[in-house]
């Protein structure tokens, strides 16, 4: 990919959730354009470890990188980190995710989510870091079903627990932005998919299950639309944003406060394909790639999920010079390839 216009050599990240599918991305990239990188990753077993291990290996290889195994929740050791290290850029991707997984255990949604982003938050402060990103999700509409999602559309009514983690993640990000002058940017990333991909997310569930010959659960009956955004979309969104620290937006008009800009230094970007696929659509891809049929069982919509995702990314576009593009069937493609790689089979 061509170098941004904007880019500093040899800036120093701190990337969290490094061993993740997003972080472990993110880092890479970052790595390969000349930029050193502190990874965090508290390495849990919310699915399969050896997959956050083999991650870990590939960045390790690199001079340029070093790791913290670290919970973010724990205060003295981010503390002691944010003390012991120079960055210039925290990238947070670190959080514990999933909407299903919110249902069942919340509390671990406060320790990682609200918890361990108050302990960054006060990191970036006192170390007066040059930009935060961090990660929000589509997730965060909730019950807002007026197609496109648009950062400047109102997200007060979420219907997950781990949808109104993010969403106060939003509003503590910005308030540090206020009181502190951190420029702030959160991500509101759509259905992210692709190599190294996360066990727990559709397409991995379902290319393992139509390979072993096991039915695929399809919620609300197939009627499900999503805005898959392939990984390395996202990762060129994030890296892009990162080199372009939120600004104050001087025309923000405080009797009709816009929620994606602000009098402080805080924006809110979608990252989304901006192109909504049909679930049966989606299986489609995956079954052509494989070679073989899924046996499907149908089901209704499980709670905490939408019916349909899709992103406005004018703003993004806009302000970055760059929208997400890559289609289903060649992110599907590629996905296929390394799993038949990674797992051998």
């Amino acid at each position: 990919m061509a170098t941004l216009a904007y880019y500093a050599p040899m800036k120093t990240y701190l990337v969290t959730g490094a061993a993740g599918f997003i972080g472990y991305h993110v880092a890479e990239r970052l790595l390969e354009r000349g930029d050193a990188v502190v990874g965090l990753d508290n390495m849990n077993a919310y699915y399969d470890v050896k997959l956050k291990e083999a991650r870990l290996a590939r960045l390790l290889s690199h001079p340029n990188f070093r790791f913290h195994k670290l919970e973010l929740a724990d205060r003295a050791a981010i503390e002691h980190l944010f003390r012991d290290q120079d960055f210039d850029v925290v990238i947070h991707l670190g959080a514990q995710a999933g909407v299903r997984y919110s249902l069942q255990n919340p509390q671990a949604y406060v320790d990682s989510n609200i918890t361990g982003f108050t302990n960054i938050l006060e990191g970036c402060r006192q170390r007066k870091i040059q930009h935060l990103v961090f990660a929000s999700t589509s997730s965060v509409y909730g019950a807002n079903t007026h197609l496109p999602f648009s950062e400047h559309e109102d997200v007060s009514h979420p219907i997950s627990f781990y949808a109104a983690t993010k969403k106060a993640n939003e509003l503590m990000a910005h308030t540090y932005a206020h009181l502190f002058q951190l420029p702030c940017t959160g991500l509101r990333f759509f259905t992210v998919y692709g190599p190294w991909g996360r066990p727990d997310m559709a397409l991995f569930l379902f290319t393992k299950a139509i390979l072993d010959g096991k039915p695929i659960d399809v919620f609300n009956h197939g009627k499900m639309k999503r805005d898959f955004t392939y990984i390395d979309d996202i990762v060129e969104g994030v890296v892009r944003v990162a080199d372009r620290p939120a600004k104050a937006e001087a025309k923000w008009d405080s009797e009709k406060p816009d929620p994606a800009t602000s009098n402080a230094p805080y924006r809110i970007y979608n990252i989304g394909n901006n192109d909504p696929v049909d679930l049966l659509t989606f299986i489609e891809a995956i079954e052509d790639n494989l070679g073989k049929k899924a046996k499907r069982n149908s089901l209704p919509l499980q709670a905490g999920d939408v019916p349909a995702t899709y992103a406005d990314v004018s703003d993004l576009a806009r302000d970055v010079g760059f929208k997400p593009s890559t289609p289903v069937a060649t992110g599907v493609k590629r996905f296929v390839t390394w799993y038949r790689a990674y797992y051998q089979v």
